[in-house]
């Protein structure tokens, strides 16, 4: 029990209620447990590129090192990546976004953070689709607004879908901001164009705020077409844009990523950042350029396509396990199968499934619950395949033999 004679222990209540990001939680367990057992644990955990940062990328960063470059930037970001940031986005989606429109920030959860706070005050509610990547939420609860949840339809033929009429009938007067996640973690959806188009389009006739968190924008794997909400002429109006380049050029501990709004939102939120972090890294920055402007996309497209080939062999794998109904991902690097009707058979909830594959069968999966607040999350379970395909065959051959063994205990009793 925390003493009241120590004051530094009595932290604000919502810090206390804060739940974090936890597929870092159930990470450090499975290390624990290569450590104690001394044993490997098959990871399909983390939702982190297995790929070496690309090497001209390393190489830029290491010159700027050694010239020196190691002091303060601007907040922003160094001129050179944020116009190289509105040049890739303008091409891509001729989307007209100026330098002056970009901040480079730590990473693209910092760029999450920073638009939160610039615009949820207490009683705010934000709508956020479920399952969710946890920061959304989090972000929300810290600074006194609520999260509104709605959950994704699911069927193992079309995947996963927004009901757009059911997330509008949600909205308040209250509803300050939608998150919009695409490609989506942890489903691996990559939603169509029209429900994009019908959700910017209920945004901008209300006036309300569109967080729109496009980091997995190149993990597309042409099932689905992928729609930038940067594609409407009108974005200004209402859109925080989120990219970063953790996914795209396999660079996560690099914390490098950006926000994109009007200038003179950039300009107010760039104040904030001061306070917070002062600049993003100096070195890493010209390793950002680099890879930006040294054009060496052909390494993106590679490590896509592979992740393509291992999406395919682990969609193979998991569709003949008994009791998964399972979609193949359309983008992101995730597969997300609905295992209820094995978790009924096995009197199990998705929790304990989740210890039981990673401390008998040393498999790490991830709990539909680490992305969810209510009932949804109870009947899946994610995979990450940011593995390579021998992993992929013998993590899943452990997964189908502990479902055969845990279906055979329960019909013996």
């Amino acid at each position: 029990m925390i003493s009241l004679a120590r004051p530094i222990l009595n932290l604000k209540d919502v810090i206390m209620g804060l739940s974090g990001e936890r597929a870092f939680l159930y990470l450090a367990k499975a290390n624990e447990l290569e450590r104690k057992k001394k044993v490997k644990i098959i990871s399909f955990g983390l939702g982190q590129p297995d790929i070496v940062t690309f090497k001209h990328i390393r190489e830029a960063a290491k010159r700027a090192l050694d010239e020196g470059f190691t002091g303060y930037t601007e907040t922003w970001g160094i001129p050179e990546l944020r116009q190289s940031i509105a040049e890739y986005l303008n091409e891509r989606y001729d989307a007209g976004v100026k330098a002056g429109e970009v901040i480079v920030t730590t990473g693209a959860k910092t760029a999450i953070f920073l638009a939160i706070a610039s615009y949820i005050s207490p009683g705010d509610e934000v709508i956020i689709p479920e399952p969710t990547y946890p920061a959304y939420a989090e972000v929300t609860k810290l600074f006194g607004g609520k999260p509104v949840y709605f959950p994704l339809d699911f069927n193992p033929e079309e995947g996963f879908r927004i009901d757009v009429r059911r997330l509008e009938e949600l909205i308040t007067e209250r509803t300050k901001m939608i998150v919009l996640n695409n490609p989506h973690n942890p489903t691996g959806a990559v939603f169509r164009p029209e429900e994009v188009e019908k959700i910017a389009e209920i945004a901008k006739d209300k006036g309300i705020l569109l967080l729109s968190d496009e980091v997995y924008d190149n993990f597309v794997y042409g099932e689905v077409k992928f729609r930038s909400v940067l594609e409407d002429p009108d974005w200004r109006d209402y859109v925080l844009y989120v990219n970063g380049l953790s996914k795209t050029f396999s660079m996560t501990g690099w914390r490098l990523g950006y926000l994109v709004a009007s200038e003179e939102v950039v300009n107010r939120i760039a104040t904030l950042a001061t306070n917070v972090y002062s600049c993003p890294v100096s070195f890493a920055q010209k390793g950002a350029v680099a890879a930006f402007r040294e054009g060496r996309w052909d390494l993106v497209r590679n490590m896509v396509s592979l992740f393509r080939k291992r999406r395919d062999r682990m969609y193979d794998l998991l569709k003949d396990i008994y009791g998964f109904e399972v979609w193949k991902s359309a983008g992101a690097f995730y597969m997300f199968p609905r295992i209820k009707k094995l978790l009924d058979e096995l009197e199990m909830d998705v929790e304990e499934f989740v210890e039981v594959l990673l401390t008998r069968y040393n498999v790490l999966i991830l709990p539909g619950t680490a992305f969810s607040e209510t009932d949804v999350g109870k009947k899946y379970v994610r995979f990450s395949f940011c593995t390579n395909i021998e992993a992929i065959e013998e993590g899943i051959k452990r997964i189908k033999q502990a479902v055969e063994d845990l279906l055979s205990e329960e019909r013996r009793k």
